[in-house]
C-alpha cells in the first residue's frame, strides 16, 4: 500500500509541475495566440521568417512593401528582395522565397503559370481588372489601334520604328513581341531596359511633346500624371479587357505560416488606393517603405480588416 501511495504522489507531482509550466509558458510566437483582433482565437504564426521577391514595377513595389509591413506588424521577420520577373516566379516555386504579389493572369504571366502552377498557389485576387496595351500620348494623332502602326511611315520614322520597352522578363514584353508578329509590324523593334528607364524616356518625350510608344498597364501612376491612350487591340493579344492580379505563394505556405497566409487571403487593393500611393514613390521620389508605413498608420480600419483573426 505504501508503494502505491508513493506512486500516486509522484504522479500528482508530475501533473502539478506540468500545469505550472503550462501556466508560465514563454512568449514563443510559434504558439497560438489567445485572441485575435476580431475577438476570436487567432491562427499560429508558424515559421517566423518570410521572403518576398518583387520586380520594381509601379504597383508591385507598393503592394510588396505594404504586405511586408503588415506581416511584420503581426510578428514576422520579412525580407523583401528586388529581382527580375523570372527569378521572382522561380524562387517562390522552388521554396527559396515564400510569396509574391505580382501574378497577372490569365494572359500576361501565362508562361510562368504554366511552368510553375504545380508548386505555386493562387491565394487571393487583389485586382479584378488590369488591362495592358501599347500606349502613346494623347497628342499623338491618328494612332488609336495596333492596326494604325502598320506601314505608318510618318509615325514610325518619328520614333525610329521603336517601341520603348521595359525589362525583358516582363509578361507585357512577351505580349508585345507576339503583337508585333500578329499585326504584321515587321518594321518595328522592341527595346529592352527597365520600367524606370522607359518612364524616363516617356517623361522626356512628353515634356517636349514628342512622339513615343511604350507598353503600359493599369493600375499605373502615369495615367494620373500624363494624358495617355492605350491602343485598341482587336486580336486581344494583351488579354482583352484585362488580367486579374493575384497574390501567390509557395504550395506549403499555408501549413508553414498560417497567420501569414490568412493575411494574404484578406489583403486586397483598389485603384484609388494605388493611385494615391504610386505617384509618391515614382513621381515624387519618396521611399517606398516609408510610403507603405504611412499608409498603414493612416488607415487602421484597413489594417484591422487585413489582419482580422491574426493579431
Amino acid at each position: 500500500m505504501l508503494r502505491i501511495k508513493k506512486s500516486w504522489l509522484a504522479l500528482i507531482a508530475v501533473l502539478s509541475l506540468s500545469l505550472v509550466l503550462a501556466a508560465c509558458g514563454g512568449d514563443d510566437t510559434d504558439e497560438k495566440a489567445t485572441e485575435g483582433n476580431d475577438g476570436g482565437t487567432s491562427v499560429e504564426l508558424g515559421q517566423k521568417d518570410l521572403t518576398i521577391p518583387y520586380v520594381a514595377w509601379a504597383r508591385e513595389a507598393i503592394s510588396t512593401h505594404i504586405l511586408a509591413a503588415l506581416l511584420e506588424d503581426v510578428g514576422y521577420n520579412v525580407e523583401v528582395s528586388q529581382v527580375e520577373a523570372g527569378p521572382m516566379w522561380a524562387s517562390v516555386a522552388d521554396g527559396s522565397a515564400d510569396l509574391h504579389t505580382s501574378a497577372w493572369l490569365p494572359a500576361t504571366h501565362a508562361e510562368y503559370w504554366d511552368q510553375y502552377e504545380g508548386d505555386i498557389v493562387k491565394v487571393n485576387e487583389v485586382i479584378d481588372k488590369a488591362p495592358l496595351a501599347l500606349a502613346v500620348p494623347e497628342y499623338v494623332e491618328d494612332i488609336n489601334t495596333m492596326e494604325d502602326l502598320k506601314d505608318n511611315a510618318d509615325f514610325g520614322d518619328s520614333v525610329d520604328w521603336k517601341v520603348t520597352g521595359i525589362d525583358a522578363g516582363a509578361g507585357i514584353m512577351a505580349n508585345t513581341k507576339t503583337a508585333l508578329e500578329e499585326y504584321g509590324l515587321d518594321k518595328w523593334t522592341l527595346t529592352e531596359s527597365s520600367e524606370s528607364a522607359m518612364l524616363t524616356e516617356l517623361k522626356n518625350a512628353y515634356d517636349n511633346e514628342e512622339p513615343i510608344i511604350v507598353p503600359l498597364w493599369k493600375p499605373h501612376w502615369v495615367f494620373g500624371v500624363y494624358d495617355m491612350k492605350m491602343l485598341e487591340d482587336p486580336k486581344e493579344i494583351y488579354g482583352g479587357e484585362g488580367d486579374q492580379i493575384y497574390t501567390v505563394a509557395r504550395a506549403d505556405l499555408e501549413k508553414d505560416a498560417p497567420a501569414a497566409y490568412k493575411v494574404l487571403e484578406q489583403y486586397d487593393e483598389t485603384y484609388e488606393m494605388l493611385e494615391e500611393l504610386m505617384p509618391k514613390v515614382w513621381d515624387e521620389d519618396q521611399d517606398v517603405a516609408e510610403v507603405a508605413r504611412e499608409f498603414l498608420d493612416n488607415n487602421p480600419d484597413l489594417v484591422e480588416k487585413w489582419t482580422a483573426g491574426v493579431k
